[in-house]
C-alpha cells in the first residue's frame, strides 16, 4: 500500500480507500447479498484496505452497518473510516444525532474522517463545523472535512472552521476534470487532500481517452482501469476510493500501486 499525508495532521493514510456506494443498496437498504458483502469487505481489509468509505445515506444506514459487522474482526486502530452527515442533519442539534446514528451503525466508538456530504446553503457553515469541532472535542471524530465543494465553498469553511479542514471529497477521474482547473492546485497548496470519488468510468469512456488509455495500457502491460487509478495516485495530494465488487477487482485496483515508481501519462 502506498500512503499520503492526510491534510497537514503528520498522519498518513491509505491513498488507494475503498469506495462502498451501491454496497448493500443505494437509496434503500439491500439485504440480499447481506453475507457475502461482509465476506467481500472482512477480504478487503485482510488485503490491506483499511482506508474505508461511506456515508449515512448510503442504503438509508444498512452500509454502515455492513462495515460494522465486517470490522469486528480486525484491530480499529489499524482502521481508517470515513462516513458524511447528510446535509439536512448539519445544525447544531441534528449533526450529533446523525453522528451518533453512525457511530452505532459501525459499530465503533470514533470515526477517523467525517465530512459534510453536500454543502447547504440554508444553514450556516459556522453552525455545523462548529458542532462537528464538538464532537471531535468529544473524541467521536478525529478529522474533519467536506465532500462535494467547490472552491469558494471550500475557502468559506476554512474560514469559519475552528478545527482544520484536512479533506475535501469531489467527483474527479481522467474524464471528470473539473477539480485541476482550480479546486486541485488549491487544495495542494494549502495542504488539503483530495480524495477522488468515482475515479473509474467503466461504461463512458471518450474515444480520445480510450485511444491513450489502450496505448498506456499496452505500454505498463495492465488494464485501463488500473492506468485510470495510477494517474489519479501520481497526483499530490490526490488519494481515491473506488469501488470493488469482487475479489478480481479489489486485487486489480491494488495491482495498480506497483506502477507508480515510473508512471507518466500525458494528457
Amino acid at each position: 500500500m502506498i500512503f499520503k499525508e492526510l491534510g497537514s495532521t503528520g498522519e498518513n493514510i491509505p491513498a488507494l480507500g475503498l469506495g462502498t456506494w451501491g454496497i448493500g443498496g443505494y437509496e434503500a437498504p439491500d439485504h440480499s447479498r447481506d453475507k457475502q458483502t461482509i465476506a467481500l469487505l472482512e477480504e478487503a481489509i485482510e488485503m490491506g484496505y483499511t482506508h474505508i468509505d461511506t456515508a449515512e445515506y448510503y442504503a438509508a444506514g444498512h452500509t454502515e452497518e455492513l462495515i460494522g459487522e465486517a470490522i469486528q474482526s480486525f484491530a480499529r486502530e489499524k482502521l481508517f473510516i470515513v462516513s458524511k452527515v447528510w446535509p439536512t442533519h448539519l445544525s447544531s442539534k441534528d449533526l450529533p444525532k446523525a453522528l451518533k446514528g453512525s457511530l452505532k451503525r459501525l459499530n465503533t466508538d470514533y470515526i477517523d474522517l467525517y465530512l459534510i456530504h453536500w454543502y447547504n446553503p440554508d444553514l450556516p457553515l459556522k453552525e455545523s463545523l462548529s458542532a462537528m469541532a464538538e464532537m471531535k472535542k468529544l473524541g467521536f471524530i478525529r478529522h474533519i472535512g467536506v465532500s462535494n465543494f467547490n472552491t469558494n465553498q471550500l475557502k468559506s469553511a476554512i474560514a469559519v472552521s475552528s478545527e482544520p479542514i484536512v479533506c475535501n471529497q469531489v467527483l474527479y477521474n481522467i474524464e471528470d476534470r473539473e477539480p485541476e482547473k482550480e479546486l486541485l492546485p488549491f487544495c495542494q497548496k494549502n495542504d488539503i487532500t483530495l480524495t477522488a470519488y468515482s475515479p473509474l468510468r467503466r461504461k463512458v469512456i471518450s474515444e480520445n481517452v480510450k485511444n491513450i488509455l489502450e496505448k498506456a495500457s499496452r505500454k505498463y502491460n495492465v488494464s485501463i482501469y488500473q492506468i485510470m487509478l495510477a494517474w489519479l495516485l501520481s497526483k499530490e495530494r490526490v488519494v481515491t476510493i473506488p469501488k470493488a465488487a469482487s475479489v478480481e477487482h479489489l486485487k486489480e485496483n491494488l495491482q495498480s500501486l506497483e506502477l507508480l515508481e515510473n508512471f507518466e501519462l500525458k494528457l
